[in-house]
């Protein structure tokens, strides 16, 4: 018998007096010392499957069907004998640890309480198991950490310390749903590593939920592929790459954003060029806030694009990918010089920026989060007709339609709301926020990382026709190497604040110079 055994799992929730099934009749099992992976796209069940093996999910679910630990029946049990399953013997890590980790507490508050809680651990010997966890999951000076709050880490060591406290009670499943998505590829590769070696040494059971099948193919034993809230194939993991029999596994394996763009005209003109651009922030201390050092945010930084030609950012986080966007649209203090159509815009006032703003738009990575909630999806694209009085003889709402068409969205849901659109929906109404200005430079941050691979797909291709047919100029910044490849004319290679490699995207990617550039290449897979 499996460690974890789920059999014709069901999951339903009541909303607005309506039933709604959202895992239909999901079976599969997971031993130790074995990785199953739960695959599929946003809202196909995987999240909602796992969550269920503890009752998880909140008091309008309702669960039927059979979900054993140990042959003991999780569903239905009571409280008292959840409890002492979760965190102890199942343990979760999830995709976003800055909101799975109290930002009111450090880490060592935060791991102490898991192990008093689950082992009656205090003082030094706490203090002793929590050294142990945050070595053994490769927290570098792990003395100098335990005072630390969640938002003076990195992403990757908050998710480090995730999988300590995950790790803390020595589970026998662990369950780890998306725990890599928003991390840059390096540190993507040393999480998974991790995960793989603390497998084998702790003899624990992973189930791994993703839609990352490169992350599958890499990690997992066995692979069940959901769609609609169904197993559509299941088997060994080199059997599903190397001859997947359900015409929607076939569809996520061809998923990954290939190409390359149009060739950019030889007479194509400049839009944009930065000469020795740095941006340091000044840290100032004492009463009277006198500047001790600067942080070096971005160091000497040269380059420039064309009408129809993509320069793709790539780095780290933190190496100053983001920043030097913000500077080059002059949303930021910089020194330098910035020429944007043949104007030194250095000097301009906020007044002489605002008549910019139509030609140089961005695209942020979370459209959640740059999307009002509050305004209809036509109230957010015709948003800035008005103050830039684009095409003023046109109605506004014909407009919004027709930005809408452009970037594939239908135009009957334009009195929507963004929480009823999906991710990739929801990015698409960013980018026709932009667009429907119709500027000569378009920022995108990071536009893609968040979305199912056969959505990024789709977006990489709508990006490159906006581009042909508008002879846009993007500057592109990933941490995702194969969205930059498919995307970028030029490469430009950032790490800790300096350019540490520039050239074409071939010159890149075939014949790297930097050891920097290298492993990135190689942590992409």
């Amino acid at each position: 018998m499996s460690v974890l055994e789920v059999q014709n799992l069901r999951v339903a929730f009541r909303q607005d007096g309506e039933t709604i099934e959202a895992v239909h009749g999901v079976s599969f099992s997971v031993d130790r010392g074995e990785t199953v992976a739960l695959v599929g796209e946003s809202g196909s069940g995987k999240s909602v499957s796992a969550l269920s093996t503890l009752s998880l999910l909140g008091e309008t679910a309702e669960v039927s069907g059979s979900v054993t630990y140990r042959g003991t029946q999780m569903i239905g049990a009571a409280e008292a004998d959840l409890r002492r399953v979760r965190g102890n013997d199942i343990s979760f890590i999830f995709q976003e640890p800055m909101t799975s980790l109290n930002p009111l507490h450090t880490i060592e508050k935060q791991l102490a309480e898991s192990i008093a809680l689950h082992q009656g651990l205090a003082g030094e010997a706490a203090r002793a198991r929590i050294l142990e966890l945050l070595t053994k999951v490769g927290i570098r000076d792990p003395e100098s950490r335990l005072g630390a709050y969640p938002h003076q880490l990195s992403g990757g060591q908050r998710q480090r310390v995730m999988i300590a406290m995950a790790l803390a009670n020595k589970p026998e499943i662990l369950i780890a749903d998306e725990p890599t998505t928003a991390l840059d590829v390096t540190i993507q590769a040393q999480i998974l590593d991790l995960l793989a070696e603390l497998k084998d040494s702790e003899g624990m059971g992973l189930l791994f939920i993703t839609h990352d099948l490169g992350i599958v193919r890499r990690i997992a034993d066995r692979v069940c592929v959901m769609k609609g809230g169904e197993i559509v194939e299941e088997g060994p993991t080199e059997a599903i790459f190397s001859n997947p029999q359900h015409p929607y596994t076939r569809k996520l394996l061809a998923a990954e954003p290939s190409g390359e763009p149009e060739p950019v005209a030889e007479d194509a003109a400049e839009i944009l060029k930065a000469d020795h651009l740095k941006v340091w922030f000044p840290i100032q201390r004492g009463l009277m806030r006198k500047t001790v050092d600067h942080v070096r945010a971005v160091n000497d930084a040269t380059l420039s694009v064309r009408a129809g030609e993509t320069l793709g950012i790539v780095g780290e986080s933190g190496s100053g990918k983001t920043t030097l966007a913000l500077a080059l649209m002059r949303l930021i203090g910089s020194e330098g010089g910035i020429i944007f159509q043949g104007r030194d815009i250095r000097s301009y006032s906020t007044r002489q920026l605002r008549h910019l703003r139509k030609d140089m738009q961005i695209v942020f990575q979370d459209p959640f989060g740059s999307l009002s909630p509050r305004m209809t999806c036509a109230q957010i694209i015709a948003e800035g007709l008005a103050i830039h009085k684009v095409d003023p003889h046109r109605a506004p709402r014909d407009l919004v339609a027709e930005a809408m068409r452009e970037t594939g969205l239908d135009p009957a849901a334009m009195d929507r709301y963004p929480h009823e659109f999906s991710g990739g929906q929801r990015q698409r109404i960013a980018i026709a926020r932009a667009m429907v200005l119709r500027p000569r430079l378009l920022v995108l941050d990071e536009p893609t990382s968040a979305l199912d691979m056969t959505v990024q797909v789709q977006i990489v291709e709508l990006l490159r026709g906006l581009q042909r047919k508008y002879g846009l100029a993007y500057l592109f910044i990933s941490h995702d190497l194969k969205v930059v490849r498919a995307m970028s004319h030029k490469v430009m290679v950032m790490k800790q604040g300096d350019v540490v490699e520039a050239g074409s995207a071939a010159q890149i990617f075939e014949d790297a110079q930097t050891d920097y550039t290298r492993a990135l290449i190689a942590a992409a897979g």
